[in-house]
């Protein structure tokens, strides 16, 4: 017989508070055409962005996170000495160590929360809100800050005509604490490794030590390029449109929701036709607010889903209590798919 006595926690969780942090430079297709031959015509038809937000060097991916924090915790209605975690995705904290996410947690003024970093593209958002529900009920923490946070600009090839007008820079935070009823579904999520290769870094950062310049991508002039995202476009779009909508109408059984009962509907933000393929695959009804706010954001990873919520609440398209299905999806291949209530 064991003697560890049993945890304790909430019977459910639910998330009380979102913020948002978008950078103030608001960068145009027109910046991105100066260095690839393309026009906003076919940037707009194939991506749907018009703009996209890039951070200066005072908006670090520290500073993003703080201010985006600072905005759920206060939506939250609590103090920061309550928040007993902080979990922060993702992929353009150039630190291997230590993890950002401890530095967040002291300056936001936490009481020594538990403070770790994940990478899972632009899944983060979702990993990270499963690992929070999961504290929460399982008693290790009251409350949980979930971060969505990226700097992709610090990892775009301005070159490459198939990503340079893809990727903006922000954060998206939100508090997760204790409910009485089910307010986060079960997630649906995984991973499908045999595809990594469709989006991935052009070359590693080991690559940089051995100081071997024939092993490293060149730029037009002739300098050694930093790391990009690269991917290959087609395959993820196949995989996104259609691997993805099963993973999302997984999660809405799950959850025991048809779409008819949903209110609002916030996938990844990485491309308008995938978003608007995704609604006709599920048949969402018309009536079913759908976040489309890459077009003036572009594909931010992490912080993609908790921007457009926010967004979505701030501007009035959703409302507190609307039953909402999240799905992200990205490098990896990783996925991870929740209906929750909006807070």
């Amino acid at each position: 017989m064991s003697k560890i006595k049993p945890s304790k926690g909430a019977p459910y969780a639910r998330i009380m508070g979102v913020g948002g942090y978008r950078p103030t430079r608001v960068v145009p297709n027109e910046v991105i055409l100066e260095t690839i031959d393309s026009s906003d015509e076919w940037i707009r038809s194939r991506s749907g962005i018009a703009t996209r937000h890039w951070a200066n060097d005072e908006e670090t991916v520290a500073a993003m996170s703080i201010e985006a924090s600072g905005k759920a915790i206060a939506d939250a209605g609590i103090s920061a000495d309550r928040i007993g975690a902080v979990v922060v995705s993702t992929v353009s904290h150039f630190a291997q160590t230590p993890a950002i996410a401890t530095e967040i947690a002291d300056k936001l003024g936490t009481d020594k929360a538990a403070a770790f970093d994940i990478s899972a593209g632009c899944a983060g958002f979702g990993y990270g809100l499963t690992l929070a529900k999961g504290m929460i009920v399982e008693g290790s923490a009251e409350y949980v800050l979930v971060i969505g946070v990226e700097r992709l600009s610090d990892l775009t090839d301005l070159e490459d005509r198939a990503t340079a007008f893809l990727f903006g820079d922000g954060a998206g935070a939100v508090v997760v604490g204790p409910s009485k009823e089910p307010a986060i579904g079960p997630t649906v999520w995984g991973s499908e490794g045999d595809k990594a290769g469709t989006i991935k870094q052009t070359v590693s950062w080991d690559k940089f030590r051995i100081g071997d310049v024939s092993q490293l991508p060149l730029d037009s002039q002739g300098n050694v390029k930093f790391p990009a995202i690269t991917q290959e476009g087609q395959a993820v779009f196949r995989w996104a449109v259609f691997e993805m909508a099963k993973v999302a109408q997984q999660a809405l059984d799950a959850a025991g929701i048809a779409p008819e009962d949903l209110d609002v509907f916030i996938p990844h933000q990485a491309n308008m036709r995938i978003i608007d393929s995704m609604v006709k695959t599920l048949k969402l009804p018309e009536n079913v607010t759908v976040a489309r706010d890459v077009e003036t954001t572009g594909n931010t990873s992490a912080a993609s889903i908790p921007l457009a919520m926010e967004r979505l609440l701030a501007t009035g398209q959703a409302k507190s209590g609307d039953t909402a299905l999240v799905i992200g999806f990205g490098a990896g291949l990783v996925y991870a798919a929740t209906v929750v209530t909006l807070p």
